[in-house]
């Protein structure tokens, strides 16, 4: 069975368990779709990839997740701060899975735009686990 469940479930909590990042988005800040007419900014669980990462003689699962930050008044710089927090909070966390356990949470890189259309400003943030039967 997948870790990917388990690991978004642990990441939720942690993003939603810190009373700084509550302050700046909101109690229900943390989505997994961009709903239009919902408070911002908010933290929105975007893509995720899971892949078998199994060796000869390991188990394992790669997973590459994208959270995205959407900020509408406080342009690039609120979206800047809010990925600094989440950066602190995920990079390198010992997070608890239940049934699995996570070897690695890595930061890859954040990406902020100006979406045209809508005029809001997004930091897109990727990140790399890996999760083994536990």
């Amino acid at each position: 069975m997948s870790a990917a469940n388990e690991l978004l479930a642990a990441i939720h909590a942690r993003l939603s368990g810190d009373a700084g990042l509550a302050g700046l988005i909101g109690e229900d800040g943390i989505r997994d779709r961009l709903v239009t007419g919902r408070r911002l900014p908010c933290i929105v669980i975007g893509e995720m990839t899971s892949s078998n990462y199994s060796t000869a003689s390991e188990a394992g699962e790669e997973h590459l997740l994208v959270l995205e930050i959407w900020c509408e008044a406080g342009g690039r710089k609120q979206a800047q701060e809010i990925a600094g927090i989440v950066h602190a909070l995920l990079d390198d966390a010992a997070l608890t899975l239940a049934g699995h356990h996570l070897v690695g949470l890595q930061h890859r890189l954040t990406r902020t735009r100006r979406e045209a259309k809508t005029k809001l400003h997004a930091a897109e943030m990727r990140f790399r686990a890996v999760t083994e039967p536990g």
